[in-house]
């Protein structure tokens, strides 16, 4: 399984941002697929969490109300739809998938596959 992030940036606070996560390969229909993010200096975190079988999404409580992950399954890809960007955001995002499960808080537990990261600026 192979997973390959996308579509990172330089936005000024308040933007947008869209990122894809392309999957690839062969892969259960229990796949969950999460976003993480690395602040320069900090630890990564999980942000966003996916279960493309059914739809269901989580969220850190940091991005809720302004990130919204989805999923195409015709294409095998997972979006991660970023608004009212802060300077808080500012990270290298990734992506992850795993069959394993999503924490109430946005977090993919016992990721499996990694894809590297795209970088998300948001600077004014």
């Amino acid at each position: 399984v192979q997973l390959q992030a996308s579509g990172g940036g330089f936005v000024q606070p308040g933007g947008s941002l869209r990122l894809s996560c392309k999957i690839s390969g062969s892969f259960s229909d229990e796949l969950r697929v999460g976003w993480f993010r690395q602040a320069p200096g900090k630890e990564r975190e999980g942000i966003s969490c996916i279960f493309p079988g059914d739809g269901a999404t989580y969220y850190r409580d940091s991005v809720k109300g302004r990130f919204t992950v989805s999923a195409d399954n015709d294409k095998n890809i997972v979006y991660l739809q970023m608004n009212n960007l802060e300077f808080e955001d500012t990270g290298n995002y990734f992506c992850a998938g795993g069959v394993s499960y999503c924490s109430l808080s946005g977090s993919l537990l016992g990721s499996e596959y990694w894809g590297q990261g795209t970088l998300v600026t948001v600077s004014s």
